[in-house]
């Protein structure tokens, strides 16, 4: 899958000192801030869209704080890998094109299409690799096909009806029971996994499942729905978690340094997922980290498809409201805490970048020295957005009071602040 056009990312001026400041992010796991990628390289996977519907401001907001942490990185000197996926087959996307009575495949694609076209305004560094689950089904396929062979997956008996020419194969399920480290990522008890698994997709009730938190591998063929012939395991399509397992080995291998995501993914998705590696690669190929991004609410309630609550990217770009001022909107905002949109927020954004724009239209203005390694700084401070914002607005008074002495002013300064945002923080003045 071709992903969206990179935005270009101006090379900034080197710390005085020589040492930029090392970039700690918050592990989920651990509770605790560590480097997630001590070394000269860092890959992470991050999590993508089921695309059934539009981009809104919670998978904005996800995907701005991990373009932050990526934009650190290259700043720092890294050579970073970003790794993602799109779920373009499941039950909401099948749902909806029921519902709305489009082909799945056609619904997809034009979802897809309108979330590459978000993300490249937002300016968000594109995924590379891209993989959709449709165009990598076959490894899909070898990976549960090893898991039943290695005793890690097992068969269970689909209802009247199901399963196409091969009945007698069933479902596949992972078994949980098989990885001694199920449960470490989230660090949740079993009624808490419980709820939540029930809560957000799973099937804890289905009969013949040797662990209720044991989730689904392949579903076997049902009528109406799409299908792949998968040999010994029978027609049918993937389950969600051994999808995001098997993409992140094949494209940026296993281990990797940093997973992300929505906070809704710790578990089940991003503790099933680490789980299914394990069995596929050993008992070491976990990520180094886990971050994750909070839920974003509107009108009270959490931004969700399913309750209709949304505020969608390209809704407001359609109304001409500017990109970059939708992402100083999201920036205000640290990444781990949950918020809400309102008309302020974007009223905010749209009047910081005006005043930010008016603060960098000159030829010279207030030294910058400072204001880099601050924005620098709370970058590597666990991706700190409202305090590098809070120190742009305040280069930005300085350069913009009224009567100021101006012959300390350094010839080109605004240049640098402008690069710098930009390179940064992502958003182009």
């Amino acid at each position: 899958m071709r992903s969206w056009p990179s935005p270009q990312i101006p090379e900034l001026p080197a710390p005085l000192d020589g040492r930029r400041p090392t970039v700690l992010v918050h592990d989920t796991t651990t509770g605790s801030l560590l480097d997630a990628a001590p070394g000269d390289t860092a890959r992470t996977y991050v999590c993508g869209i089921t695309p059934y519907d539009a981009t809104h401001l919670g998978h904005a907001a996800t995907y701005i704080t991990f373009d932050l942490l990526h934009r650190a990185w290259i700043d720092a000197g890294k050579q970073v890998t970003y790794c993602s996926n799109v779920t373009d087959v499941d039950d909401p996307l099948l749902e909806r094109a029921t519902a709305t009575g489009v082909r799945w495949r056609d619904l997809a694609a034009d979802q897809i299409a309108l979330f590459a076209e978000d993300m490249t305004a937002l300016g968000v560094v594109p995924p590379q690799p891209w993989t959709g689950v449709v165009e990598h089904m076959e490894p899909i396929v070898a990976a549960v096909t090893q898991m039943l062979a290695d005793g890690t997956a097992y068969r269970v008996p689909v209802e009247p009806g199901a399963g196409g020419a091969d009945p007698d194969l069933g479902d596949v399920y992972a078994d949980l029971g098989a990885d001694e480290a199920f449960g470490t990522v989230c660090g949740y008890d079993g009624d808490t996994m419980a709820a939540l698994f029930a809560e957000r997709g799973g099937d804890p009730d289905r009969e013949g499942k040797k662990n209720p938190l044991d989730p689904l591998l392949w579903r076997r063929e049902r009528p109406g729905e799409p299908t792949w012939d998968a040999g010994e395991l029978g027609t049918g399509r993937p389950g969600w978690h051994v999808e995001c397992a098997v993409i992140a080995q094949d494209g940026i291998g296993l281990p990797f340094d940093l997973q992300g995501g929505g906070a809704d993914l710790v578990f089940p998705h991003h503790e099933m997922s680490v789980s299914h590696g394990r069995m596929l690669a050993g008992p070491t190929s976990a990520p180094r980290a886990h971050t994750h991004a909070a839920l974003v609410s509107y009108e009270g309630h959490k931004m969700s498809k399913s309750r209709g609550n949304l505020v969608l990217v390209s809704a407001l770009r359609r109304d001409g409201v500017d990109p970059m001022a939708i992402r100083l909107g999201v920036l205000a905002n640290h990444y781990r805490t949950e918020w809400e949109w309102t008309d302020a927020t974007l009223h905010d954004g749209v009047a910081r970048l005006e005043r930010w724009r008016a603060a960098v239209s000159g030829n010279g203005g207030p030294a910058v020295d400072a204001l880099l390694a601050e924005l620098r700084a709370a970058l590597a401070d666990d991706l700190d957005a409202p305090r590098a914002l809070a120190a742009v607005d305040g280069w930005a008074d300085v350069a913009l009071r009224d009567g100021r002495d101006t012959s300390d002013d350094t010839e080109g300064a605004p240049g640098v602040v402008a690069r710098a945002v930009n390179a940064l923080l992502g958003v182009r003045l």
